[in-house]
């Protein structure tokens, strides 16, 4: 059986561990940095970011029903993570408050509320995937020249330091440090001789996967920097920032547990209720991107996914980690790396908690330049040309939809973006019901005005004008056999039409539809 088939028909989650391996593994490295990056921009412990990278991988992906989405902290709820901790007056009543936000998500799953995420047009969930993509690029620009001043997942336009997205390349360009550079290209010239059909069939290249080589060619790099060319060596500062942990008893000292004191305070609630909407929001978005990236096509089920989140949720609030999401930048580096199944997910994992225990100090060696190199090509791979010229080809009504729906998330947040780009495809679908529920043909002086289908109260303005503009002796046919509906407001149209006909010397013929709505024409 093609491993096409064997995963359409019953996913093994053990039996595509060659895939899913290698896949986990990049995962690992792309969710590292941005697990401590996410920390700091909450303003959170940045242990913290790693906890809820290890539930989203250990718990969430266990329970999920989504074969590659890969959850762990969100960059989108930063903001409000920072809001709460400094409202709340501590991160322990702030975890009270990501509980219950599970709890709530949970309840959310059982009442079966993941069927909103059926209602994303398509063109606004591309335009996200484009606009996730061209951020992960823009953001990664200063982290490759070498200026570091801001965390990994910082992905909102304005930032906390007053800077935004563009000024802070400009900064970038004036504070540039050659070593950065210089593994940055060299990290990017890997990726894209990895990504060369004829490389691929070689054995070697496809087992090793290219981030792996790309960061221990990194630390590489700087080390012979150190030793050779100390102008251009990176310290510290442009180095991945790990705890340093010893063992497990000294994880265990690490977590931090909810103030349960709190739970009379109405504070807590509002956090909770505004986390669990918006976790839950920011999760079905991915779901659904996640599954129009997968090359399976399979179909997540989205209310078992809520139910999964909520769980993860509740264990991240337990022993100190911050609220999670399902992630697409994430997910694209799990489906662009190769992935099959959810062991992949939960291969990251483990390789997170692994890593703070194993080998912290050889992680603390990794360049931001290195992986920077990797999330743009990520990025790249998720805004190609080739979509911009997909979707132009399919129409104003797709390409504007996706476009605004980029320059929103682009200049503003996700979650803004995505209500403007729903609000302009609600226009363009109105506008498509006006044109396709009344068709008019002229003959001479013969009129034919075609109701399809559902005829609605939308169609009301379009229809009057339509026939005001019928000129004096003319004949008219007004054929509802194809309609299923016809709103009161439309027959009311007609009925007024046909009354003053005689007056504009206007013959009219209605043919009416077979359905129970009859009645709604006038004899």
């Amino acid at each position: 059986m093609s491993d096409k088939n064997s995963l359409n028909s019953s996913p093994n989650i053990f039996g595509h561990f060659k895939y899913d391996g290698p896949a986990g593994l990049v995962v690992f490295l792309v969710a590292l940095p941005l697990c401590l990056g996410i920390a700091l921009a909450s303003g959170a412990p940045l242990f913290s970011g790693v906890i809820a990278g290890i539930v989203g991988g250990l718990v969430v992906a266990s329970f999920s029903g989504s074969q590659l989405a890969v959850s762990g902290p969100a960059a989108g709820l930063t903001i409000i993570v920072l809001n709460a901790i400094d409202d709340l007056g501590s991160f322990e009543s702030f975890l009270l408050a990501v509980v219950i936000a599970g709890a709530i998500q949970l309840l959310l799953g059982f009442l079966k509320a993941g069927v909103i995420g059926n209602f994303f047009p398509s063109a606004v969930i591309k335009g996200m995937l484009a606009a996730i993509g061209l951020i992960l690029i823009l953001k990664q620009i200063p982290h490759a020249f070498g200026y570091d001043s801001d965390p990994e997942g910082d992905i909102e336009f304005f930032q906390p330091d007053g800077q935004n997205t563009f000024t802070e390349i400009f900064t970038a360009l004036q504070n540039l440090s050659m070593g950065a550079i210089a593994i940055c290209l060299i990290s990017l010239a890997i990726i894209l001789l990895w990504d060369r059909p004829g490389i691929k069939k070689k054995a070697f290249f496809s087992i090793v996967p290219a981030p792996l080589v790309v960061v221990l060619l990194g630390i590489g790099v700087n080390q012979l920097f150190i030793k050779f060319f100390p102008d251009m060596a990176l310290g510290q500062s442009h180095l991945v920032s790990l705890p340093i942990i010893g063992n497990l008893s000294e994880f265990a000292n690490e977590l931090t547990f909810p103030d349960f004191g709190q739970l009379g305070n109405p504070e807590i609630y509002v956090v909770a209720i505004t986390l669990a909407i918006i976790a839950s929001l920011e999760t079905l978005l991915s779901l659904e991107a996640t599954d129009k990236l997968d090359p399976y096509k399979r179909v997540s089920p989205q209310n078992r996914e809520l139910k999964a989140q909520g769980i993860g949720n509740m264990v991240s609030g337990l022993i100190g980690g911050l609220p999670l999401t399902a992630v697409i930048v994430r997910s694209s580096a799990n489906i662009d790396s190769g992935a099959h199944t959810k062991m992949s997910a939960i291969i990251h994992g483990a390789l997170l908690l692994l890593s703070v225990v194993v080998i912290p100090h050889i992680l603390n060696l990794i360049p931001l330049a290195a992986l920077a190199a990797i999330l743009i090509m990520i990025g790249f791979k998720l805004a190609k040309p080739s979509l911009f010229r997909s979707m132009f080809q399919k129409g104003m009504g797709q390409f504007l939809p996706f476009v605004i729906t980029i320059a929103a998330i682009l200049l503003s947040d996700l979650l803004i973006g995505i209500s403007i780009g729903m609000a302009i495809g609600l226009f363009f679908v109105i506008k498509s019901n006006f044109h396709e529920a009344i068709i008019v043909t002229e003959d001479h002086a013969n009129y034919l005005v075609k109701l399809n289908k559902d005829v609605t109260f939308l169609n009301k303005s379009a229809l009057r004008t339509t026939l005001q503009n019928i000129p004096k002796g003319a004949y008219v046919i007004i054929d509802g056999t194809k309609s299923i509906f016809i709103d009161n407001d439309i027959s009311e149209v007609i009925e007024d039409f046909v009354e003053t006909s005689e007056n504009r010397n206007i013959t009219v013929e209605l043919k009416k539809s077979s359905t129970s709505y009859n009645h709604l024409f006038k004899k």
